[in-house]
């Protein structure tokens, strides 16, 4: 019998915009992780009917509805624990000391997979409005009894055609 892995599906950022090419995407997800700034319910839903979804608060998710929503939170899967928070420059913890395998954000809407250490630090990155000139993203990250691999998966947009 094979070690259990897991595939999460990334999302952040999408400030109430549920592309469906950002569904796609995460079509094969056993969990989706949302980092915040969803701007919506209906985003949340729209993710929920792909796999279970652990999703925190933004600085900009606001009304009743973000209530139930933590501003951080510890995913646990198999041997794996995720800690998850929006902004990282507001990470207030050392998560190699703490035992994470990986930290997951938001926030800057630039995609990242760094490793530092031990530790995987993953900004999947916005899969709402294009801001700036910052590519509109997702991510994937596998965990697996002897590790874990992240990969930024960029979305291929439907272009508009525009009457001249």
């Amino acid at each position: 019998m094979a070690p259990p892995s897991y595939l999460l599906g990334l999302i952040s950022d999408t400030h109430g915009l549920m592309r469906p090419e950002a569904l796609d995407a995460l079509q094969a997800s056993d969990l989706i992780i949302h980092a915040g700034d969803i701007g919506d319910p209906t985003v949340l839903e729209a993710l929920g009917r792909i796999a279970p979804v652990r999703a925190i608060r933004g600085n900009n998710d606001k009304g009743l509805w973000t209530a139930k929503l933590p501003a951080a939170e510890v995913v646990e899967l198999g041997s794996h624990s995720i800690y998850v928070l929006h902004n990282l420059a507001e990470l207030d913890l050392d998560p190699a000391a703490a035992g994470f395998t990986a930290v997951v954000s938001g926030h800057s809407h630039k995609p990242v997979v760094e490793k530092r250490g031990s530790i995987f630090f993953v900004n999947p990155g916005s899969a709402g409005p294009r801001r700036f000139k910052l590519p509109v993203t997702v991510a994937t990250m596998e965990l697996r009894v002897d590790g874990c691999q992240a990969n930024i998966v960029p979305l291929q947009l439907a272009q508009v055609s525009r009457k001249r």
